[in-house]
């Protein structure tokens, strides 16, 4: 009887060893970026290439001299999209910095993992982040292989601006990316390929639909995600844009309408904005004095801030850590009622 409890316990031990757990781990210097790192899910392919708040779903601060780790068993056994990024926003208005999913004062690195992978980003030559990447999964650095031919297109469509030439390339790099993102065989990777050479938004639009009518290459893809990831929101996105898109095709509906309706989007939120941005400019002008005047460090911020300093800048010249100066600026807007940095230059302005 105590054998077989002990062989009981032995079997419980094995089993629990052998469930999946993650590990991503690496290094960042904190004097740059501060000391919090982010890990986010990204359930919207389309979102892949940006950082948005509402994907974030874990976050770590780093040791002393930067080391960070993430760890756990909460993701899915398949594998999923990630990112890792860094930032250098105040969290008091951190959300708005990364509304449109860009952030000119960060560094991320998305990738594709599972429960049971174990990644490493170690610091590489002259501080870079995210560069090099060691990891037990072969598919976890597909995006940044991606990436690099991304940035030879952009190269090449650069080079000569004529029609003739963007015809060319157009044929050519939708080959080019098709023909790479199968040999990768991971589907995730190619719906990554898909949302920028199918972006409505981007010059390549008009040929993606011709393409669309006479390959099969789009419908092979739709199958292979539904025989990897079957019943997943990629699955089903994916399968709802194709449709849309076929339905546009079928229908007849001019794909040069597109222009139009996102010039008319375009100005209609730039007026609005416009608009916004002048009653809340006449509010912070409206408005009294703060009652708790500024420390003599947070003016010196101030000064600098109005000067476009970046939070690095602000931090080596005043020889404090960057996290020091995230909490007097986030002190700066509470007294002054602002919530960015163009408020705050108003605001100094006009005082």
């Amino acid at each position: 009887m105590q054998r077989l409890f002990f062989l009981l316990i032995i079997g419980m031990l094995t089993s629990i060893s052998t469930m999946g757990q993650y590990t991503f781990k690496g290094s960042i210097d904190p004097q740059q970026w501060g000391e919090t790192v982010y890990l986010s899910i990204i359930d919207d392919y389309r979102k892949s290439s940006s950082i948005y708040t509402d994907q974030i779903f874990l976050k770590t601060n780093t040791d002393s001299i930067g080391n960070f780790h993430f760890t756990g068993n909460e993701l899915e056994p398949a594998n999923r999209i990630y990112r890792i990024h860094v930032d250098n926003c105040n969290d008091t208005v951190q959300w708005k910095n990364h509304f449109y999913g860009y952030c000119k004062e960060s560094k991320s690195f998305t990738f594709i993992a599972n429960n049971s992978d174990t990644i490493t980003l170690p610091m590489s030559f002259d501080n870079e982040i995210f560069c090099t990447i060691e990891t037990s999964n072969p598919k976890t650095s597909v995006f940044s292989r991606i990436d690099s031919i991304r940035e030879e297109m952009k190269f090449a469509y650069g080079e000569l601006q004529s029609e003739a030439s963007r015809k060319m390339n157009d044929k050519k790099w939708f080959k080019t990316f098709q023909d790479f993102g199968m040999k990768l065989n991971e589907p995730l990777a190619e719906l990554y390929i898909y949302s920028f050479l199918s972006d409505r938004t981007s010059p390549q639009y008009a040929f993606y639909l011709e393409d669309l009518k006479n390959s099969t290459y789009y419908d092979d893809l739709l199958q292979r995600l539904n025989k990897s990831y079957p019943n997943t929101i990629y699955s089903s996105q994916y399968a709802s844009e194709l449709a849309s898109d076929k339905y546009m095709i079928s229908s007849g509906r001019s794909t040069f309408t597109w222009p139009k309706i996102l010039f008319t989007l375009l100005f209609t939120i730039s007026f609005i904005g416009n608009i916004f941005l002048i009653v809340k400019l006449r509010r912070i002008t409206s408005k009294q004095a703060p009652v708790t005047p500024l420390t003599q460090q947070e003016q010196k911020i101030a000064q600098l801030i109005c000067q476009d300093k970046s939070n690095k800048e602000i931090a080596d010249e005043l020889f404090v850590s960057v996290s020091t100066v995230k909490s007097h600026i986030n002190n700066i807007y509470k007294k002054l009622n602002v919530q960015s940095r163009d408020e705050l230059k108003f605001f100094q302005s006009k005082n």
